[in-house]
């Protein structure tokens, strides 16, 4: 039987609830035949989960897969656009030096947002944030979170629709890479670059095929073809994209534990499923492309 694979989760190292190894733990347990860890903007789960899977597999005992990846935060006509990286070597000096300048960005910008909370009466710090979240790159999860469990909001919907919305007084926007650079990093790092999520960009077909006609053009490779919230006219749609651009099918949950309640790993709200066969074919033009490297 046909085993199951996700390309798209999140760990407690960006906005997820569980710690890498946990996570390896989960997806095996799940029988996942691959796992991609693919946190915003950072790489700091990967050597944990990769050294845990590596542990459970020196016993003998089968493990999923665990694929080095990132999801890229970028900026395309005022729209948040998320690019996916697959197989990339994370530890490669160049691709860490523009990560610390990502990290940098977000510091920047979480420091002035916590400024704006204060002025709102609201007992607020970046190192406040960090100490309650040790580790994780902080994102307006990491926010909603404490502006519920500090008693300043009775919910997390509550706590994005008064504080921490893009149209709140409040909110910071950062300095964002374009997709396209986000690609060509991506690539530099010898990764397979995949466009995240295209239907929650609600951009209509043309502007969208606009956007993937100028990211092949400078490399992507993939796009998401599965996901948690697509309907199955949404997986045709991506198919057709995908056949139209010549791009390989990903797809993932984006599971993020806790933090997501009722998406589950591997078959998102229920009906999910990614083959492995896309996951093979997916290895097949990562080698085609080291052959002609």
């Amino acid at each position: 039987m046909m085993r199951a694979v996700d390309l798209h989760t999140h760990t407690a190292k960006s906005d997820g609830s569980f710690t890498p190894t946990q996570l390896v733990d989960y997806a095996t347990q799940k029988g996942l035949a691959a796992v991609a860890i693919t946190d915003h903007d950072t790489t700091d789960a990967l050597d944990e989960a990769l050294l845990h899977a590596a542990s459970i597999t020196s016993m003998g005992v089968s493990c999923a897969e665990v694929i080095p990846g990132i999801e890229f935060s970028t900026k395309y006509e005022q729209k948040d656009v998320h690019i996916v990286g697959l197989y990339i070597s994370y530890d490669s000096p160049a691709f860490q030096e523009q990560l610390n300048t990502f990290v940098n960005s977000r510091i920047n910008r979480n420091h002035k947002m916590c400024r704006n909370l204060q002025e709102a009466g609201i007992d607020i710090t970046f190192d406040k944030l960090q100490a309650e979240n040790p580790g994780a790159v902080i994102t307006r999860a990491h926010y909603a979170s404490y502006l519920l469990e500090h008693g300043y909001v009775k919910s997390r919907p509550d706590a994005f629709s008064q504080y921490l919305g893009d149209h709140t007084k409040y909110f910071v926007p950062r300095e964002k890479v374009t997709p396209a650079q986000a690609v060509e990093l991506i690539l530099q790092a010898d990764g397979i670059p995949i466009l995240a999520h295209p239907t929650l960009y609600h951009m209509g077909n043309d502007r969208l095929c606009a956007l993937v006609a100028s990211l092949k053009d400078v490399g992507l490779m993939g796009i998401e073809s599965f996901y948690s919230t697509y309907t199955p006219q949404d997986e045709r749609d991506m198919r057709r994209i995908a056949e139209q651009y010549d791009l390989l099918l990903s797809g993932g949950s984006d599971f993020h534990g806790a933090n997501k309640p009722n998406l589950d790993l591997g078959t998102g709200y229920g009906r999910l499923f990614v083959p492995e066969e896309i996951l093979d074919r997916i290895k097949a033009a990562r080698q085609a492309r080291k052959n002609h490297g």
